[in-house]
């Protein structure tokens, strides 16, 4: 296995592998996958700020998980089905930051704290940065958290069906609140734990060029 590939235990499940098949079978491509992650990241947001009650929490909820999963499958349907292709490297990092952008930076408006979105999504897209930099200069790619986009999008998944609770019962979103403040801080941490990763790795490989 690609050791600059996220270690996702999911892909050795018989039911992901059995989706795989199909999706292989039907002749999409892992980029048409790739950026299907976008649309249903889209959708579940625009549904969130229409509604940041039950039906646009729940329907943000679907959409996150609908969105990982594209990210799972793309990947499946190019390196087991067999369909990698040239570019492929570009759709897999692409739509993942647009989708992400998209989740955070949404999150924020609908709760009406856009500038600790835009903060939380700026710094969720300097982990990928971090992470791609280091390979850029030979090095294995590190996909520590402590707030990778794994977990990232398991809080925003929890907080969006505890919200649902709280909109209802007290027509507030102070766990929503709490779940940004968490993926800011967790990702600003995450940036820092991936520098000093990278570090470590030079210090113990002076053959990389610097």
């Amino acid at each position: 296995m690609d050791e600059n590939r996220r270690p996702i235990k999911t892909r050795s499940a018989g039911w992901a592998r059995h989706i795989t098949d199909i999706l292989v079978k039907r002749d999409l491509s892992p980029n048409q996958i790739s950026v299907a992650s976008i649309a249903f990241a889209l959708v579940g947001i625009v549904a969130l700020n229409i509604d940041n009650g039950i039906a646009g929490s729940i329907l943000c909820a679907i959409g996150i998980q609908l969105r990982l999963l594209c990210n799972l499958f793309d990947g499946m349907v190019a390196i087991e089905g067999g369909k990698k292709s040239d570019i492929g490297s570009l759709y897999n990092e692409f739509p993942d930051r647009i989708a992400d952008s998209l989740l955070i930076v949404g999150l924020g408006y609908a709760i009406g704290y856009s500038d600790l979105g835009w903060f939380a999504a700026l710094a969720a897209a300097l982990t990928a940065y971090v992470r791609v930099f280091g390979g850029s200069i030979g090095l294995k790619q590190s996909f520590m958290g402590p707030m990778a986009k794994q977990h990232r999008m398991a809080v925003m998944t929890v907080a969006l069906l505890l919200n649902a609770v709280e909109a209802s019962v007290y027509a507030t979103h102070y766990v929503l609140l709490i779940a940004l403040v968490i993926i800011a801080a967790g990702s600003a941490a995450t940036c820092v734990t991936r520098t000093l990763a990278i570090s470590r790795q030079l210090k113990g490989n002076p053959h990389v060029d610097q």
